[in-house]
């Protein structure tokens, strides 16, 4: 009992600093980029509002970044204390990428910086820009590495298996495993796009709120505008990810879309409950929508949960995950399209205090969606923690104190969360953008 309960708070605690990390690293990964595209447009315009929107936009980062290297080294503590026995096994094969994500991090910091530091210290903005591509490079990465280490837990490779120990090791093939390229792809697709909408937010909150500040105005479209460009990248990798589930991991896939008969002309299961007898109640059923996005063509055979042991099987209830996750993409992608092609046409509605709301729930829903995709990355890859090698239940402690971590951590995380908000707030509410402009035109 002693073992299973260790398994349960290891798993509990990792899902934990997961759920708090992966908003942080997130908008670490993401908003470096729109911090560079805002001041790129403020020089080519010569728009000191986009130029505002950049050092703004960078105040509130730093923040951030402080967060997410808290939750960042504390998943690394918690891979070698909760699983010992994954490490052991694998950590010579993830040794590389997990360096290399620090190596990352390290390189954006340093930048970063001396970014911060020079602000007013270069005569030519354009030199000063310049800093910011180092730091969008090294953000991105840290993700490329990081989730080359998820990758290989799904697919793994690059290693020969004698004896319950891996030999023979070669990292770059390890790295360069065949879920490495649709989940790189995803990851940093969806981390600019919640990354955007997040700031879109914002800006709608503001003028939901009363200001009609132009400089509001010029930040909901260039946000809006980009996470609309990289939702749309995201739906596209999305179906390269349903036909590699096909190919590689296809209980995965037939668990998320509740896929229980193998057959031809599969039909794609949308909502619906499970009753006891694991029949699907209340859904929407697409013909052949399964077989297309598995493999292409209609009438393609896709495998089902029948052919699975019943201990191989991820849990079901993925199957909602995905649902929320592919929903709330769709839905910021149409109100992002409409936002665009309304403020193109002039339309005004678009500064409604009704469709401002709708753009206000953008930045949360994205994060719900961030969420329930990485829950369904990490649940669905249940039973295992290193796919066809170690199963979950073999590979944490058996130490009895992982749950006092676990309360631990709780608290931790939620000082942190509390804290950052605190100060993001009361950052921004000291400096409303009116003084700042004013501060910039009375220091010219």
């Amino acid at each position: 009992m002693e073992h299973y309960d260790s398994v349960l708070f290891s798993r509990m605690l990792t899902e934990l600093t997961l759920t708090f990390h992966i908003i942080y690293a997130t908008i670490g990964v993401g908003v470096p980029l729109l911090i560079f595209m805002a001041q790129w447009l403020g020089i080519k315009k010569q728009d000191e509002h986009y130029i505002l929107l950049a050092r703004r936009w960078t105040r509130g980062f730093i923040i951030t970044v402080a967060v997410g290297v808290v939750t960042g080294t504390a998943i690394g503590l918690q891979l070698n204390l909760l699983w010992p026995t994954f490490m052991e096994l694998a950590g010579n094969v993830i040794a590389l990428p997990l360096f290399m994500e620090t190596f990352a991090f390290f390189f954006e910091a340093i930048f970063l910086g001396i970014y911060l530091y020079t602000w007013d210290r270069f005569e030519n903005q354009r030199k000063h820009m310049l800093l910011l591509i180092p730091v969008a490079i090294g953000a991105s990465f840290s993700a490329v590495f990081i989730t080359m280490v998820n990758a290989f837990m799904n697919t793994p490779q690059g290693f020969e298996l004698e004896n319950g120990n891996l030999i023979n090791v070669e990292p770059l093939i390890a790295m360069f495993n065949p879920a490495m390229p649709t989940k790189v792809a995803h990851v940093l697709a969806t981390a600019y796009m919640t990354s955007a909408f997040i700031l879109a937010s914002i800006a709608a909150f503001r003028m939901m709120k009363g200001s009609n500040h132009i400089y509001h105005k010029k930040a909901l479209l260039l946000t809006v505008k980009i996470g609309l460009v990289f939702s749309i990248a995201a739906a596209i990798i999305g179906d390269f990810s349903g036909k590699f589930l096909a190919a590689y991991q296809p209980e995965k896939l037939a668990a998320m879309e509740w896929h229980f008969h193998t057959e031809e002309g599969a039909p794609l299961v949308l909502f619906g409950i499970l009753d006891e007898e694991n029949d699907i109640q209340y859904s929407i059923k697409l013909p052949y929508a399964l077989s297309i996005l598995a493999h292409g063509n209609p009438n393609a055979e896709v495998i089902g949960l029948d052919q699975y042991n019943e201990e191989d099987i991820p849990p079901l209830y993925i199957h909602y995950l995905f649902n929320i996750m592919v929903i709330i993409g769709m839905g910021v992608t149409f109100i992002g399209l409409i936002y665009v092609v309304a403020n193109f046409l002039r339309r005004t509605f678009i500064h409604n205090k009704w469709f401002l709301t709708l753009l206000v729930l953008t930045g949360p829903l994205c994060i719900i969606a961030i969420e329930a995709g990485w829950w369904l990355a990490e649940v669905g890859r249940q039973p295992w923690i290193l796919r066809g090698i170690l199963r979950t239940k073999d590979a944490a402690t058996t130490s009895n104190h992982v749950d006092v971590m676990l309360y631990l951590f709780i608290a931790l995380y939620i000082v942190l969360g509390i804290a950052s908000m605190i100060v993001l707030i009361r950052m921004f509410k000291r400096n409303p953008v009116e003084k700042e402009l004013q501060d910039v035109k009375g220091g010219g």
